[in-house]
């Protein structure tokens, strides 16, 4: 796996779970360094999409990358501890935080294997990250609720549209978008079934 910034050093990246802004209300175990690290080929493939959307005048910005399996466990512990309801209103208003698995939190993730990535996209003024702004995509990222699925009805014209370029964007590029997330793609080429890392990222 390579860290992206090796191949576009100037990325936008939010690298929510290694610090407190998240859904868990933690650091999330194994981020040891706010970094995106994917397997070579995506990599490749999402440098080759930020320079194409660059000369638009818009740039990507990464939530989440690789994700190591002890961070998933981590997940799901706080998936079925009810007493923690920190995060609710801010993350999963709706809904009980015990259906959150498996549909939102899966107990063996894709992430897992570096090929999948959890990211937005943002309007620019200029070639400086300052003078970006994220598109309206109706939810935050993370938000787990009917409303972030890819297609929801409810969504508004210039909503719809902003998921629909960034859903478009990542298919040129060989990325799958996951139904139930706007924010979440998976290159084409990835590890057999089986494979799952859990090295920390540092």
């Amino acid at each position: 796996m390579v860290d992206i910034r090796q191949l576009v050093p100037d990325i936008e990246t939010d690298i929510r779970y290694a610090g407190y802004d998240n859904f868990t209300g933690t650091r999330v175990e194994g981020y040891d360094a706010a970094k995106c690290y994917l397997l070579r080929p995506a990599a490749e493939a999402l440098a080759t999409l930020e320079r194409e959307l660059r000369t638009q005048g818009l740039r990507l910005r990464i939530f989440d990358c690789y994700r190591p399996a002890r961070a998933v466990r981590q997940f799901v512990r706080w998936a079925a501890d009810p007493h923690d309801q920190r995060t609710k209103p801010a993350y999963y208003p709706a809904l009980e935080k015990a259906s959150l698995v498996p549909g939102y939190i899966a107990d063996r993730s894709g992430h897992s294997k570096g090929a999948t990535i959890d990211l937005t996209l943002l309007r620019c003024e200029d070639t400086s990250p300052a003078r970006c702004e994220a598109l309206d995509m109706g939810t935050p990222f993370d938000f787990f609720d009917p409303r972030a699925n890819t297609d929801h009805p409810d969504l508004d014209d210039a909503q719809r549209a902003n998921r629909t370029r960034l859903r478009d964007a990542m298919a040129r590029h060989g990325f799958e978008n996951y139904p139930m997330e706007w924010w979440h793609y998976t290159f084409r080429l990835q590890p057999p079934p089986d494979t799952f890392h859990d090295m920390p990222i540092r």
